[in-house]
């Protein structure tokens, strides 16, 4: 059987980052052959068949698309499977012999210990305590809130409203409101963004206590089925436990070809520390988390490059929804250059000097500092998973079933390390399933959809279906396009450059996905989210009334151009 790369959507080329197989392995349906780029980190490639590999057709670094032959795989049954097969559903995880042989009691025993307090963690720790659980909560550094809290999403969040401030008062200026310039200072505002992390963070030190949820600082690796070691700066202890919660997390992805050593290298938690401002900055990635500082670095001063190897910034979302957001900020930063990749970065006094491959051909640049944002890594293969039995993949990742259980039942794990999207809300939510079926309860992971959003300016939101994945997987679907600039709120905010696109399914014209782009648009993708887990149609959507002037009424404009009986703009076609 010839196996090639399947709809990936509307890309020309996804790179090849790992090629997880080797000739004369035995590999299953669904086993992970290669890894390709994606927005935040990586997407694998499944076997269609169970077969042995006989030949490899790609390498590491080359570029494949929609119909690449990745290698030939030989099966008992040669007949390729139809590409409109149903898909096979992925096996429940199964156990491996446990290589740890640690045994309790502990110096600590839990009921359920957690191990990591980023949202997922924190969430399924406090909800195992409502449940009447004794909790144990295991967190490597001093507070609580993991990567999310403490160095990502929120003080990513403080410095992009600071971002936003600088920027709407220079914009301001065309209406005849003049600001002078903003002088900036660096050490108030990070103390402003610091004192938004500790407050949040120590809110959870309460909350905590107030469970009394019981916090083990340290490092935690299993040691046995039912034990993890802790340490803490070499003090070490023990802790028992009857069911664990894995809520790992990630880290920033590091390439080999980049000095990550240079201070003048930086990732996303560099950048957050906010050291200084250069004047010309690289953002090495045109995904959410670059393209999120890059918002934060041009409003303080840097001019800014953004490097993104797709065909497009955001690859994850659909090309119209992205491309307001390009042309604003394209105005604003000194280059953008897709379909372009960074070859080699070479540390020099005067700056890092950096080889690019684009559309014409090979150049060089040279900046004062680059920031890596090119996906983050599953932190499962750091943790010795496999001494209490839980099987992790060549990436790092952990599989579960929809009650969140690993292959050792009273095992379970959520958030990064069990697969895309990385996303804190989705962690939040598992951790909750985890923590219900700990407890006894008969839940499941049953999420319809999950929305994304991009902080930058405009923000950029989408959930459900695209129109890119439709298309690849042949999905016929209607569309309600209303632009913002036919809405008052939007003109009046002086950003009439945004957009709401709503999918249905032409069947039922129930709402099966949508994009928004422009301010506030994170928030708005949370209406569309719900109209999609109740299964609610275009009608539903152009029936409920909104409050007007605001830009949440855009999303029953959309469903109204879809349906033929808008009366804020002509109407397209009336539907049958």
């Amino acid at each position: 059987m010839d196996v090639k790369v399947p709809d990936i959507g509307d890309f020309d080329a996804v790179p090849v980052v790992s090629i997880l197989v080797s000739v004369g392995d035995t590999v299953a349906a669904e086993d992970a052959l290669i890894e390709l780029e994606s927005d935040k980190a990586t997407m694998e490639v499944p076997s269609p068949a169970a077969g042995v590999v006989k030949e490899i057709k790609v390498a590491e670094g080359d570029n494949v698309a929609e119909g690449s032959l990745i290698l030939v795989l030989e099966t008992q049954d040669s007949a390729a499977p139809s590409a409109k097969a149903t898909p096979v559903a992925p096996a429940a995880p199964t156990a491996v012999a446990a290589t740890g042989s640690a045994t309790g009691p502990g110096d600590v025993h839990a009921e359920v210990v957690v191990l990591g307090s980023g949202p997922g963690g924190y969430t399924a720790a406090f909800r195992a305590a409502d449940l009447g659980k004794k909790v144990v909560l295991i967190e490597k550094d001093s507070n609580l809130g993991g990567v999310c809290l403490n160095v990502g999403c929120i003080p990513s969040k403080a410095l992009l409203h600071g971002a936003k401030v600088i920027s709407e008062a220079e914009e301001m200026g065309h209406f005849g409101i003049k600001f002078t310039k903003p002088k900036v200072d660096l050490d108030a505002l990070r103390g402003w963004k610091e004192s938004v992390v500790n407050q949040l963070t120590g809110g959870l030190g309460g909350l905590a206590k107030a469970r009394k949820v019981q916090v083990v600082n340290g490092y935690g690796k299993f040691t046995g089925p039912n034990m993890i070691e802790v340490d803490n700066d070499g003090v070490k202890s023990t802790v028992s436990f009857d069911q664990c919660i894995i809520a790992a997390g990630s880290v920033p992805v590091t390439l080999p070809f980049i000095p990550h050593d240079d201070e003048r290298v930086i990732d996303s938690t560099g950048a957050l520390e906010l050291a200084d401002v250069p004047k010309r900055l690289l953002v090495l990635g045109g995904g959410i988390i670059g393209l999120e500082m890059a918002t934060v670095y041009d409003a303080l001063g840097s001019k800014v490059t953004i490097v993104e190897f797709m065909d497009q910034l955001i690859p994850g979302a659909d090309k119209d929804i992205v491309k307001p957001l390009h042309k604003r900020i394209e105005t604003r930063y000194e280059n953008i250059l897709t379909k372009t990749k960074v070859t080699g970065i070479e540390a020099q006094k005067k700056g890092l000097k950096v080889t690019m491959e684009g559309p014409n051909g090979e150049t060089t640049d040279t900046f004062d500092k680059v920031l890596v944002a090119v996906g983050r890594k599953p932190n499962g293969k750091l943790i010795d998973a496999e001494k209490a039995g839980v099987s992790v993949d060549e990436r790092g990742f952990i599989s579960v079933d929809n009650q969140q259980r690993t292959g050792q039942p009273h095992i379970f794990a959520i958030g990064d390390v069990v697969g895309q999207p990385m996303l804190a809300h989705k962690a939040v939510h598992e951790g909750k399933v985890a923590a219900e079926v700990c407890a006894g309860h008969k839940r499941f992971f049953d999420a319809r959809v999950i929305p994304s959003v991009a902080y930058t300016d405009p923000e950029v939101a989408w959930v459900g279906l695209t129109e890119t994945q439709a298309k690849a997987e042949g999905i016929k679907v209607g569309k309600g396009v209303f632009p913002w600039a036919a809405s008052g709120r939007s003109l009046s905010l002086g950003r009439s450059e945004g957009l709401t696109k709503v999918l249905f399914d032409e069947d039922g014209d129930r709402v099966i996905g949508a994009g928004i782009v422009g301010p506030n648009a994170g928030d708005l993708i949370a209406e569309v989210a719900l109209a999609i887990e109740m299964g609610a149609d275009a009608v539903d959507l152009g029936h409920t009334i909104h409050p007007h002037p605001t830009l949440s009424e855009t999303v029953n404009f959309a469903a109204e151009m879809f349906e033929g009986t808008i009366t804020d703009l002509m109407p397209p076609k009336k539907r049958k």
